[in-house]
């Protein structure tokens, strides 16, 4: 393990978890990771391990039956995951962003009932706020839930839900109230529970898996609501929560940009690591390639902003962690982690020069996953649109 991306100040439990996931990717994930991209074939056999290490578990208070930890941990958690495979990370992060709505959103009786088997892995977690017309615009989202006597009934397309099918629980954000003072207090999240799997069940219609480009292994699905009825008690943090749900779902998409942000800094280090292999390994000119200026020059580029990504990414996750808000930390970790990312991957996909082009050498996968993360919870753009809207409120002139 080299010097770069390491985190000062972690306690002994931290530092026994990580190394404990390091050795697990290393011997578990690496070496099945291309292959299994390749086939688009789900790990099944990694995910059974990451159930038993209590990783479905690792934010789940221990009362629930988890782990306990913070999202700090989480973050290194997933850093060393997408380290291996970044669709993996994907398989827990949807699952994690549910685990924590329900313990700073939910019920006492929804928490008692859910979180328990989800720290398990029995059932897996996903979010759903995406609709076919509408990205980053939430407030333009269609689905709709009509109160209906003690229930409501639910009708609408949602899109990229990531681990759809096998999730047995969705937290899914609709509108409920037209009629409301503002269009960001006529929403409302539902903890839809589901059977895993494709089709239809109850009004729930599970399509198929969408095609990607890079991404594979694990399905990112469309979820088509038909008159699908739910108990009031199926709002997050019960009836008397409804027209909260924008409020609700931003909070999981600040922790979910922590989480791009660890999950970018996961493939960039994995890029650099092979960058700077095969750049002592191939020879031109009678020297390997790392003897040439030009490719040094890059490595050093490469390396540091792979500690940059890193570092604003564990800032922000302090943060949350001591109960601020940050969504402008956040947002800048999640920014230019995905951005360094894909410049630092692109950049070992030169190094490797024509043998990166090749599906023999892992950079190949790297470089069609790495894209992904420009858009994961929210494009650059959006988040340049938060942190200057946000600075420009902090710094009004008189």
């Amino acid at each position: 393990m080299g010097r770069i991306a390491q985190t000062d100040g972690l306690t002994d439990v931290q530092a026994d978890i990580l190394s404990a996931v390091r050795t697990f990717v290393d011997k578990e994930i690496l070496p099945h990771a291309t292959e299994l991209e390749h086939k688009d074939e789900y790990p099944h056999e990694i995910i059974e391990q990451m159930k038993e290490m209590g990783l479905f578990g690792i934010t789940i208070p221990e009362q629930y039956g988890g782990l306990g930890e913070s999202l700090l941990t989480y973050a290194l958690v997933v850093e060393e995951v997408a380290r291996g495979w970044m669709s993996i990370s994907g398989v827990i992060n949807t699952h994690f962003i549910l685990a924590y709505l329900l313990i700073q959103h939910g019920t006492e009786q929804q928490k008692q009932r859910l979180l328990p088997r989800m720290a398990t892995g029995e059932i897996r977690g996903a979010f759903s706020m995406s609709e076919p017309g509408c990205g980053s615009d939430v407030s333009a989202i269609t689905t709709r839930a009509d109160r209906d006597g003690d229930g409501y009934v639910l009708n609408g397309q949602k899109m990229w839900l990531t681990n759809g099918a096998r999730a047995g629980i969705v937290a899914t954000l609709v509108k409920t109230d037209e009629g409301a003072s503002s269009v960001y207090r006529n929403m409302t999240t539902f903890l839809l529970e589901k059977e895993p799997g494709f089709g239809t069940t109850g009004g729930i219609t599970i399509p198929g898996k969408l095609e990607k480009m890079g991404y594979k292994g694990v399905e990112t699905t469309e979820m088509v609501l038909d008159n699908h009825r739910v108990p009031a008690t199926s709002v997050l943090g019960g009836p008397e929560a409804a027209g909260r749900g924008f409020y609700q779902m931003m909070d999981g998409v600040e922790v979910g940009r922590v989480n791009v942000a660890a999950r970018a800094c996961g493939i960039m280090i994995r890029a650099f690591e092979l960058a700077i292999a095969y750049a002592q390994q191939r020879r031109t000119f009678g020297h390997q390639i790392a003897d040439h200026q030009a490719i040094a020059f890059k490595l050093a580029e490469m390396a540091t902003k792979v500690e940059a990504g890193h570092l604003m990414m564990v800032s922000a996750a302090r943060k949350k962690d001591r109960g601020e808000r940050n969504d402008v930390e956040a947002g800048m970790a999640k920014y230019l982690a995905s951005e360094y990312c894909h410049e630092v991957t692109t950049d070992a996909f030169r190094i490797h020069g024509g043998y990166g082009y090749s599906k023999e050498y892992e950079i190949e996968r790297l470089f069609r996953e790495a894209p992904f993360m420009l858009i994961g919870e929210g494009t650059s753009e959006v988040q340049k649109r938060i942190i200057s809207r946000a600075l420009l409120k902090e710094y009004k002139l008189a």
